[in-house]
């Protein structure tokens, strides 16, 4: 899988061959296919296999502090590290428009993360941790911007010399002087 990352995404994804996948990562095509079927169902799969979801499902239960700076500086942390990590599996699948099905599909990893934040959000206002809201709008809002903040720098075209870090303790700043009671 991360033999076809890395080619997929110097190359696009029409730009590399099961050739050159199997051989990068030292299979025969006949193994590659026999694994995953096609090129795209790799794809597909690596997808699945390296989305965030799974460790952000594993931070919240693990993990929550119910102090809401703290929290939301380690959600944010960790949000930012998987999505940098899997920068090259965002390059490949919205740089094509033919694999508009896959973007479909992993929405799954976004709504999850945004049931994890809404769940949080409700509860953090049921210990009296956070002012009375409407917990899923304010949980949509902290996802579109970190991922406005992972966006505007994956294709490396920055609108600011503001550090990540800067971006995201200024945020948490403005949703803990928001919301906390």
């Amino acid at each position: 899988m991360l033999a076809a990352i890395d080619l997929m995404a110097e190359k696009g994804y029409k730009g590399v061959s099961t050739k050159e996948i199997a051989a990068a990562a030292g299979v025969s095509e006949m193994t590659l296919f026999r694994n995953f079927g096609s090129k795209k169902s790799l794809l597909e799969q690596a997808v699945e296999r390296y989305h965030y979801s799974l460790e952000m499902e594993t931070l919240f239960e693990e993990n929550i502090k119910w102090d809401l700076r703290l929290d939301l500086l380690m959600i944010c942390q960790m949000y930012h590290e998987i999505m940098q990590r899997n920068r090259k599996l965002f390059i490949i699948v919205l740089s094509d428009n033919e694999l508009a099905d896959i973007r479909g599909k992993a929405d799954k990893h976004p709504r999850k993360l945004l049931k994890l934040l809404t769940d949080y959000f409700n509860e953090m206002q049921s210990k009296n941790k956070m002012l009375s809201t409407d917990a899923e709008t304010q949980a949509i809002t902290f996802m579109w911007l970190n991922y406005g903040a992972f966006i505007s720098q994956l294709f490396g075209a920055s609108i600011s010399n503001i550090s990540l870090q800067n971006v995201m303790n200024s945020s948490i700043e403005l949703f803990v002087r928001g919301l906390a009671p």
